[in-house]
């Protein structure tokens, strides 16, 4: 038999009435919603001033190396420039990885250099326990809030008699569940509601884009949603309130506090990572094999030699029409950006690797289901850091080459000891990096389905529970 609307209303009702009196779930609420509109505002804020102070530098950066006086272009390659990466626009509301990737590059030859000045490394140890952001606040806090407010939503009634009562007097056990969950259904609601109104203000102000604000707020409901279930599901098996506590908290704990931060640690010990030094002792050994252009000896330089005089029609550098120096240097740029772009592959395989393992344990915590598409719709992923690198290391070799096709092309093959230089005009001409975020929904299409998908499924699960534990309420009241 399907439940009576009018019984699931007036249980509805009911249940919100309890909970308007009770003054510490109130202030419990208030206090949730007023730290959601704080850290959506005090993100927005320091986004927009963080954005505002990079784009100041790197302009900063770029006029500086714009006016360098008369030099040779090798000096160039070596004197180097900065790119600084550009916030996403819904970084405000999940910064996910950005405090801890690095922010900033120093371009320059012969190197790949990561990311510096992360704000995990600049700011003080609290970052590391957690930013006051819309995302930390909804992720951890809310869940806690509404595991208090529904913990004793079946189980207080059977501790105080009013629940034989109540199906004694013709309630179904159906209505009496549903009538509980609508009820939660709308402190879900209040819950959301700041982050709905700020994604909304944003989205028609044109400052976020529509569609990923909405795909987030859709997945931040439904995990709200998961723990409203979840709470009404041990309450309708549970006989004590406070033992429903417990467990509510012990799953609470478990779920948003470790499983999510162990599961990381796990990942990097099934599959370690080299250490920045490592990896770099690893780049010089394969360096040397390859070849060195500094030695006239060198095997493979040497057949380079012969082959650009072969091509050239000459028989020794000195006669050649282009400077043979500039030409060593592109060719070494060449060889030595495929080694290090070979090595950035096999470590973004590695994090990638480590990522897949611990989206396999979605099932264990809608936490971190959540994280991954919070994280990806919001850009503030790992991909799109490594989208960034990827973007700025083919910026650098186009800079660095086109230094070197200078030195080829505007310095004489034969100068006799003295210092030549080409006009600081050229600088002005070199290609200027600006970073083109790829389009969301195409870079990171399946994990945000997929972590949809694995939320969909925790949310239909527990709701099956408590339809099967709701059938069983008729004989545990008895």
């Amino acid at each position: 038999m399907s439940p009576r609307p009018t019984k699931v209303l007036r249980v509805a009702a009911e249940e919100w009435r309890a909970l308007v009196r009770n003054r510490v779930a109130m202030i419990a609420s208030l206090i949730l919603v007023a730290l959601t509109v704080t850290s959506a505002l005090l993100g927005l804020q320091q986004r927009n001033a963080t954005e505002a102070a990079r784009a100041r530098y790197q302009a900063a950066s770029d006029e500086a190396f714009d006016a360098q006086p008369d030099r040779h272009p090798h000096r160039m390659v070596h004197y180097g420039q900065f790119v600084f990466r550009p916030l996403s626009a819904l970084a405000f509301f999940d910064p996910g990885v950005d405090g801890f990737t690095g922010t900033t590059v120093f371009l320059e030859g012969h190197r790949q250099n990561s990311a510096n000045f992360s704000e995990a490394r600049q700011s003080s140890l609290l970052l590391r326990f957690g930013q006051l952001t819309p995302a930390f606040v909804l992720q951890t806090l809310a869940p806690l809030l509404i595991v208090f407010l529904a913990f004793g939503a079946v189980a207080r009634e059977r501790e105080q008699g009013t629940l034989r009562l109540l199906l004694a007097q013709g309630l179904r056990p159906a209505e009496l569940a549903a009538g509980k969950l609508l009820a939660y259904v709308g402190v879900v609601a209040l819950v959301a509601a700041p982050a709905l109104g700020v994604l909304a203000v944003a989205a028609l102000a044109g400052w976020v884009p529509p569609v990923p604000s909405a795909l987030m707020l859709s997945g931040y409901l439904v995990y709200l949603l998961i723990w409203a279930v979840a709470a009404l599901l041990v309450s309708l098996r549970v006989r004590r309130a406070q033992d429903a506590l417990i467990l509510l908290v012990a799953l609470w704990m478990g779920g948003v506090i470790l499983v999510p931060r162990l599961l990381p640690e796990l990942a990097v010990a099934r599959i370690p990572t080299p250490t920045r030094i490592e990896t770099d002792v690893a780049v010089h050994r394969e360096l040397k094999q390859i070849g060195d252009s500094h030695n006239p000896d060198d095997p493979y330089f040497a057949s380079f030699k012969a082959k650009t005089l072969a091509r050239y029609g000459v028989a020794k550098v000195e006669e050649l029409p282009v400077q043979w120096a500039g030409l060593v240097g592109m060719e070494g740029e060449r060889l030595t950006s495929e080694l290090f772009d070979r090595h950035a592959r096999e470590s973004f395989a590695r994090e990638a690797e480590q990522n897949q393992l611990v989206r396999r344990f979605g099932s264990l915590s809608p936490l971190i289901a959540l994280r991954q598409l919070s994280m990806s719709l919001a850009s503030t992923d790992i991909e799109s850091h490594q989208d960034f690198l990827e973007q700025v290391e083919r910026h650098r070799y186009r800079f660095v080459q086109a230094l070197n096709h200078l030195q080829v092309t505007k310095i004489p093959n034969q100068h006799a000891g003295e210092d030549p230089r080409i006009a600081a005009e050229h600088w002005k001409t070199l290609p200027g990096f600006t970073y083109q975020a790829p389009e969301m929904l195409q870079l990171a299409g399946d994990r945000i389905r997929s972590n949809l998908g694995i939320l969909l499924c925790w949310l239909v699960a527990l709701l099956a529970g408590c339809a099967w534990a709701a059938r069983r309420l008729g004989e545990v009241a008895r």
